[in-house]
């Protein structure tokens, strides 16, 4: 698949929002997905694109000089398993590393929540690098385990 990454770019909510209505699964509570699309206005955003539009995108909150987040991601379904969200974390590696980051996490659904959806979404952060940190049932809600992973960014050629 041909697509392109550009960034970071600011006030993208508008680019942004219908990736994120396009997955239910992981993003159907409207409340959430609202606060998630003021959000991105505000946080570098980067972008994956083909000539028919925006396919993914990655939003970074920067906790402190050291520490950065993947505060929000989404990557159209057919685009799923395609390299989409490989090069969009990788982009967003690349910046952070030439800003001083050192570490990058991202929070997503525990394991002891049987959802599928989440089970490769933990996958696919596993393949990148990203280790469990833990499990946190105070975060969003005992019904919601809050897993953190995190990665230690490391230069190219270190």
């Amino acid at each position: 698949m041909n697509f392109t990454i550009t960034g970071p770019h600011y006030g993208q909510s508008a680019a942004c929002e219908p990736v994120l209505r396009a997955l239910p699964d992981w993003f159907g509570i409207e409340a959430a997905l609202q606060q998630y699309a003021a959000e991105i206005n505000l946080l570098p955003t980067f972008l994956a694109s083909t000539p028919e539009g925006v396919i993914g995108f990655l939003s970074l909150k920067r906790h402190n000089p050291y520490a950065a987040e993947i505060y929000v991601m989404g990557v159209q379904t057919e685009s799923h398993r395609r390299g989409t969200g490989r090069a969009l974390v990788e982009a967003a590696e690349a910046w952070l590393l030439q800003q001083g980051v050192e570490y990058l996490q991202v929070k997503t659904l525990g394991p002891s929540h049987p959802d599928p959806g989440y089970a490769r979404t933990r996958a696919f952060y596993l393949a990148l690098g990203f280790r469990p940190l833990e499990e946190f049932r105070q975060i969003w809600d005992e019904h919601n385990p809050c897993l953190i992973l995190v990665k230690r960014l490391v230069p190219p050629g270190s």
